[in-house]
């Protein structure tokens, strides 16, 4: 039997810890896993003890998106354009990268918290003073973000988890193709276990050929 909130020898319920453990829940077994009897047995109370907290299930999806978001670096206005932009997709990837079922939720709820509002003004904020029209603000920032998202998921389902992983499966790889008959993939293969290839440095390679390419089609005359 799951014990009562007020005689338990738990730390006290609050709404900060219901929201921390519904992220320790989606992190650990994925979005599907958060329900309110599952989230209930993590904190060791009844499902109905939560609702003296939050009101519903969408009141903890909104305050798990709120958490995540304000995680991640907001560009700073002192910054060009260019560099906040970098330094803000740099830091969704590494916070999303540990949140990657937040990406859906987001995107899905069109979550508008405060947190998220300045995240979003800021990111505007900071393309508008770089010179981006209105629309060209949007455009780029619809593509870093696509760019960010796909990288995260990519890595996210990946059949690995460390780089020692990552290394030993290029190795099987490497050991299961011939250069006779798969002399590109055989190429790759030997160049990423030389080269020190990490997923860092093809995120931020990517990321400096859109930057460009922003700063190109924004230039003046384009």
């Amino acid at each position: 039997m799951i014990p009562n909130e007020e005689t338990s020898s738990r730390p006290p319920l609050t709404k900060e810890r219901v929201l921390q453990a519904a992220m320790d829940l989606a992190d650990q077994d994925g979005l599907g896993a958060l329900t309110m009897r599952r989230l209930g047995a993590e904190l060791g109370v009844e499902a109905m003890s939560l609702y003296k907290h939050v009101a519903n299930k969408d009141e903890i999806l909104e305050g798990i998106i709120e958490r995540v978001v304000g995680k991640i670096e907001i560009p700073s206005s002192e910054a060009g354009w260019k560099e906040a932009m970098r330094q803000r997709a740099i830091s969704a990837r590494e916070v999303l990268g540990r949140h990657s079922w937040a990406i859906g939720l987001f995107e899905a709820r069109g979550s508008r918290g405060p947190s998220v509002q300045r995240y979003l003004n800021a990111i505007l904020g900071s393309l508008r003073a770089g010179g981006f029209s209105v629309e060209n603000a949007g455009y780029a920032f619809s593509l870093l973000d696509s760019y960010v998202y796909g990288h995260v998921i990519q890595e996210s389902s990946m059949p690995f988890g460390t780089p020692d992983d990552a290394t030993e499966s290029t190795e099987s790889l490497v050991e299961r193709v011939t250069a006779e008959e798969y002399p590109h993939l055989a190429e790759i293969g030997e160049h990423a276990l030389t080269s020190g290839f990490t997923f860092d440095n093809a995120f931020e390679y990517g990321l400096g050929l859109i930057l460009d390419a922003l700063e190109t089609a924004t230039s003046p005359g384009v």
